[in-house]
């Protein structure tokens, strides 16, 4: 199991970097960043135990033990962000009301640590950069210590990208400050500073970072720190392309095309691969109870892990139970607008011309009569992800490990908008199967589950190249085919049958009714041609 993962024992730890010896003194300090005034960070050994705390702080996964925090960005969803961060999307829905950022009442906050205006993890890492050059002694060159600053400033772009999604402006902090460093009332440094900072500090740990091949669950590495550049520069390129009132437009293209040159950087190993074994393997992805080696899963490119012993959480079970479970959880659902931007198997989506009110619809699409026909002939992504009666969750008793529909029939699920104890109930009788595993020794874990949270995958990345280079008006048949094609395929579109399902530039289809929704929602064209 990935050691830094566990909580580290303070006493004789060995990371295969450094050994630290046990003693009284040593045990009475805590935390570490006490250790470190004056009398730690002097040998290169410290500098991997220091920076180890920073792992469990950024890298949640599907959080620990009980596992019911509030993280930041989202600090209303309770559970693994990785499966409720949805919540703050229009695909799902909770019991309470829906999110305010789908009914327009959400206002960005001024402060609050619950909303994300919390600065302590960013103090450690800025304490560490003040203070990992006392180490030089101990090193025959002081450039061997750029591969731990490197680790460093990718925590600290990850910090302030989440900062940044929130909050726009923030004020950026080179040093950590103390409870009266005048820098504490400083205003707000200007985005367009504050992110060409944040892509300094990533493009630092691309170039010093260490590079030992693909471990998913090991140290930070190249391919991690690429993948974050990525997904940070896709998020500021588009919104300063689409958000003209900040007068950055210009510069939008430059972080478009650092998100390709890292998406191509990953590419070009040759590491990583779809997870494409047995039947469903969208499904079985999210559901791994091992690492993603022993599980020959080569998607992962940064995991988080649990041994179900030091390490677990309770995940399972608060799937089942924020289906309508336990007290003060909520129940989820699936919204239809979701369920209508999937495509058809024939790579169209549900209403391929007219107008509202009188839409053409596609012949696959076997509409809404009650029964979850709209399931059917569509992106077979969309049925690994929802639960159909008599598939998945709903034909096995709960915690069971069994999914026997002659045992136990066909489970329905139970429509329930408000808090329940029942199970079994969704907000909008679309019942997620996403990262449920039908489990019962993990189910029956409660807090030591082993349920692996895949944090980066690699078909992220093919998604990522792609939305850039149709945004920079690059995109080519070939780079279709290396990413969304393969995606498509993984999915189980078959291109023999529906050829149109195979995408390029010349078959992009019309889909007037997600137009429609743009025109409404959006002062901006949001749906571009392939170039």
């Amino acid at each position: 199991m990935n050691k830094l993962f566990n909580y580290i024992a303070v006493c004789c730890i060995s990371l295969g970097l450094t050994l630290v010896s046990c003693n009284d003194d040593f045990l009475q300090q805590d935390p570490i960043q006490d250790l470190a005034e004056g009398s730690f960070l002097k040998n290169e050994g410290d500098l991997p135990y220091y920076l180890n705390q920073l792992y469990n702080r950024y890298i949640s996964g599907h959080q620990s033990g009980w596992a019911y925090d509030r993280l930041m960005p989202f600090y209303d969803v309770q559970g693994s962000p990785i499966i409720y961060g949805d919540l703050f999307s229009d695909n799902m829905v909770k019991s309470g009301g829906a999110s305010g950022r789908l009914n327009e009442s959400y206002r960005v906050p001024s402060s609050g640590t619950n909303e994300g205006w919390k600065w302590d993890n960013l103090r450690l890492v800025n304490y560490f950069l003040r203070n990992y050059r006392q180490a030089e002694g101990s090193v025959n060159d002081p450039s061997e210590l750029d591969k731990w600053a490197a680790e460093a400033y990718f925590f600290k772009a990850w910090d302030y990208y989440q900062k940044v999604l929130i909050f726009g402006d923030v004020p950026w902090y080179t040093y950590d400050l103390n409870i009266d460093s005048p820098e504490l009332y400083a205003p707000r440094t200007k985005r367009e500073e504050v992110m060409d900072s944040v892509l300094w500090c990533i493009n630092y740990a691309v170039e010093h970072i260490q590079d030992k091949g693909a471990n998913p669950i090991g140290r930070i590495n190249r391919d991690m720190a690429n993948f974050l550049k990525a997904r940070i520069c896709l998020f500021e390129g588009t919104f300063r392309k689409y958000h003209t009132e900040l007068g950055l437009q210009s510069t939008a293209n430059k972080y478009l095309q650092e998100c390709a040159t890292a998406c191509e950087a990953i590419m070009a190993t040759g590491r990583y691969q779809l997870y494409s074994t047995g039947t469903d393997p969208y499904w079985k992805l999210f559901t791994f109870k091992q690492d993603p080696v022993t599980d020959g899963n080569k998607e992962a490119i940064l995991a988080r892990t649990y041994d179900g012993q030091k390490q677990g959480h309770a995940t399972q079970r608060y799937y089942e139970q924020n289906n309508g479970g336990a007290s003060g959880r909520y129940s989820k659902g699936a919204t239809r607008s979701f369920v209508d931007e999937y495509l058809c198997e024939d790579g169209r989506p549900i209403y391929v011309g007219g107008i509202e009110g009188n839409y053409t619809t596609n012949p696959l699409f076997k509409g809404y009569d009650g029964l979850w026909t709209e399931l059917e002939n569509r992106d077979p992504r969309l049925r690994q992800t929802i639960a159909r009666p008599g598939e998945y969750v709903t034909i096995s008793s709960v915690g069971s490990g069994i999914m026997d529909r002659s045992k136990y029939g066909i489970i329905y699920p139970a429509i329930a908008y408000n808090y329940t104890t029942a199970p079994g109930t969704t907000v909008t009788g679309y019942w997620f199967i996403k990262h449920w595993m039908c489990d019962k020794e993990d189910y029956d874990a409660t807090t030591n589950g082993r349920q692996t949270a895949i944090v980066f995958r690699y078909g992220e990345v093919l998604l990522m190249l792609a939305e850039a280079k149709t945004e920079l008006g690059s995109i080519t048949n070939e780079d279709l085919d290396r990413t969304i094609n393969v995606l498509r395929k993984r999915a189980g579109f078959d291109f023999t049958k529906y050829p149109n399902s195979k995408l390029t530039k010349e078959n992009v289809p019309a889909d007037p009714r997600l137009d429609k929704i743009y025109a409404e929602k959006l002062d901006y064209p949001v749906r571009l041609p392939l170039p």
